[in-house]
């Protein structure tokens, strides 16, 4: 998979930022990264305590861009900007004080195109990197929310999973009135069809599963309404997928359950791309594959933003920050 991904990158680099320039993890990956000249490493943090990591660690960030939020030439009309994005929630002073954090500072460099995507989370959490990428960067047109892919690997397979990092559960969101804007199935929907999208453009060819306790009408519940409705939906949305719900796991991926279950589906027995009805199964869905199938999971990939913005996690190594580097550039 990287290797086509570096081939990809070869013929049209990135530059991408990261928001811990210090972490020796993040300055092992930047120096490897300069070395293989297909993306292009920034910095984010105070210059000197950036070379001085990069020194004590042994890594080579000759000629890479260090951007320091205390001395960027361009911070004032930074600011002006976030006031105008933030829409009278933020005064100048509170949107000053915030790009003074990376995070921020980091988003907001994206935003205004000094760089293509941002990878964070080294040492933030999953909600300090996905706040500011909501309130800066925003959602794309036509999307509603932000959800997240995990692409799933063993040997030649590849699978995708979503959403297993952000949204805790699907809800109606309702007006002041109490009427229903966006429905709980629509966000469901939503996450399958962009779970999809990203799953093509890793080389998967989706066959999308709404998984459920129930196989077509099998249990009842409001979870397997949800599920249902939103595989009707998805398949709306997106008509140039395989589609298909609600299913159980053994029905998505053994074709003799899944003729037996759900005959007549395209999806039932050869799902590649699994849709969990809540954040809990999902994550435990793909942590048992990881754990016990052996497969490795690259993710959290967030979907439904302006641009590419990713969350390592905290326990990251310095080839997981490599790989998500690699994936974040391809999404851009």
């Amino acid at each position: 998979m990287f290797e086509n991904l570096v081939e990809i990158l070869k013929k049209n680099p990135r530059k991408i930022v990261y928001t811990e320039g210090t972490d020796a993890r993040i300055l092992e990956s930047a120096a490897r990264l300069k070395a293989g000249g297909f993306l292009t490493p920034v910095l984010v943090g105070n210059v000197d305590d950036v070379k001085a990591a990069a020194a004590k660690g042994g890594f080579d960030i000759e000629g890479l861009e260090i951007i320091d939020p205390e001395t960027y030439p361009e911070f004032d009309a930074m600011v002006e900007e976030m006031v105008k994005l933030r829409k009278g929630k933020m005064s100048a002073e509170d949107c000053a004080a915030a790009l003074k954090k990376s995070n921020y500072f980091g988003t907001m460099l994206v935003k205004m195109g000094k760089a293509d995507a941002l990878l964070g989370g080294a040492t933030y959490s999953t909600a300090d990197t996905v706040r500011p990428a909501l309130q800066l960067v925003k959602t794309k047109p036509g999307s509603h929310l932000v959800s997240s892919v995990f692409i799933m690997v063993r040997g030649d397979e590849m699978l995708a999973m979503g959403d297993c990092a952000i949204n805790i559960s699907y809800e109606d969101t309702v007006d002041k009135d109490g009427n229903v804007t966006l429905s709980a199935a629509d966000k469901l929907a939503e996450t399958g069809v962009e779970c999809a999208r990203v799953a093509k453009i890793f080389g998967i060819e989706p066959k999308v599963a709404f998984l459920s306790y129930s196989t077509k009408g099998s249990g009842k519940g409001p979870a397997v309404d949800l599920a249902r409705e939103a595989c009707a939906k998805a398949k709306a949305m997106a008509p140039e997928f395989d589609i298909d719900g609600e299913m159980q796991f053994d029905a998505a991926v053994s074709p003799t359950v899944g003729q037996l279950k759900f005959p007549g589906s395209k999806v039932a027995g050869y799902a590649n791309t699994f849709i969990f009805p809540e954040i809990q199964s999902g994550n435990i869905g793909y942590k048992i594959a990881q754990r016990l199938g052996g497969f490795d999971a690259y993710g959290p990939i967030l979907t439904g933003l302006n641009a590419p913005i990713n969350d390592l996690s905290r326990g990251c190594n310095a080839e997981e920050v490599y790989q998500m580097s690699i994936i974040t550039a391809a999404l851009a």
